[in-house]
């Protein structure tokens, strides 16, 4: 079928002004109506397009594996997922692993501990080490974007286990990837940082590993995530670029490592849409939009 110059217009128009996702959002919701659904597509659509708020938590539990793709069994298993989460839950409180009292982040984190069967005896529970602290970001973050508990920890656990299952063996080349790209982009800068000696002190853990939780705010976070989600690890390399070309100039201006480690860690939250859209734009420039592509 020819390409529709109108509707060509239309889309280029929408996107100049701000209306970026009216006729995306049209697309989806025919996604949506197949079924079973097709997660092919729905990844490569949210690779390719901001999941519209409004269905952003269906599509992220579909793509998780949290809801099947046969739409019918949805409030089935929905339901079967409330009643797992009341079990558990019911089986800490009555092991006196948690109470009333207890940070709903660290009760997620306990719940989890109990599904991997690597649950602390009580007398031997210690302040959470690096694995535990990037997960209790990541639910902080989730608990921002998603109201319901149950869902808020459905989504924890798989964003998790399969963040680790399929990107686990590439997480520790990513900060060589951002070098690369960095050195495409803004060779000074990778020069300084070189001279500086920061360049192997990067906030690496905060980027690759909590995936940007507690870094950026969950306007944008959610965006970067739904490209995670449907199969791309490789947006975290190029968020972690954008901010650096962003704040390119704050930067060059820092001789010492921890400072400009410290200034990364507290980025500016008033342009980090921004940033985001353009890291997303360098993904595709360099990436192009093949579904899975990480």
């Amino acid at each position: 079928m020819a390409d529709d110059p109108q509707r060509n217009f239309r889309s280029a128009y929408y996107e100049k002004v701000g209306f970026r996702g009216v006729e995306e959002k049209k697309s989806l919701e025919i996604l949506l109506k197949d079924n079973p659904l097709d997660l092919e597509k729905l990844s490569t659509f949210s690779q390719r397009f901001p999941l519209p708020s409004m269905y952003r938590v269906h599509v992220w539990k579909v793509l998780l594996g949290i809801l099947p793709p046969h739409s019918d069994s949805h409030a089935l298993v929905g339901g079967y997922r409330k009643e797992q989460y009341q079990d558990i839950l019911e089986a800490l409180e009555v092991m006196r692993y948690v109470n009333s009292s207890t940070p709903s982040t660290h009760i997620y984190l306990h719940m989890f501990q109990l599904e991997s069967q690597v649950l602390p005896r009580c007398s031997e529970i210690t302040p959470p080490d690096e694995e535990n602290e990037d997960f209790l970001s990541i639910s902080r973050a989730m608990e921002e974007i998603v109201d319901n508990p149950v869902d808020c920890y459905w989504l924890i656990k798989c964003f998790i286990s399969q963040f680790h299952l399929k990107f686990g063996d590439s997480i520790p080349h990513l900060p060589k990837s951002l070098e690369h790209y960095l050195s495409q982009e803004e060779p000074r800068l990778l020069s300084h940082l070189k001279n500086t000696g920061a360049l192997t002190q990067l906030p690496y853990n905060l980027w690759f590993k909590c995936c940007f939780a507690g870094c950026l705010p969950e306007s944008s976070l959610q965006r970067v995530w739904d490209k995670v989600i449907s199969g791309s690890c490789k947006i975290l390399v190029f968020v972690a670029l954008e901010i650096l070309l962003s704040c390119k100039i704050m930067l060059l201006g820092i001789n010492r490592p921890e400072g400009m480690v410290k200034f990364l860690c507290n980025i500016p939250r008033e342009n980090t849409d921004a940033i985001v859209t353009k890291a997303i734009d360098l993904w595709h420039k360099y990436c192009g939009t093949l579904v899975h592509a990480v």
